[in-house]
């Protein structure tokens, strides 16, 4: 942290008021109503909810005769 914002636990502070405060979701909604209004953003989602489970033997188990 840059000395020039003080000690990181005063900036850790300030950080989780404006969390718990909102200031930063404000931040984030009036910066996509700005990007959105000059056709700066697209909104295209893409959810991908694979799962892939190996084989407890392809996760490195040991085989019979190694030490």
């Amino acid at each position: 942290m840059p000395g020039q914002y003080g000690p990181w636990g005063r900036v850790y502070d300030l950080f989780r008021r404006w969390q718990r405060d909102g200031t930063w979701q404000r931040i984030l909604t009036q910066l996509q109503a700005r990007a959105e209004a000059e056709n700066l953003i697209t909104w295209d989602f893409n959810v991908d909810s694979t799962v892939c489970r190996a084989h407890q033997h392809a996760a490195g188990a040991r085989e019979k005769g190694d030490l």
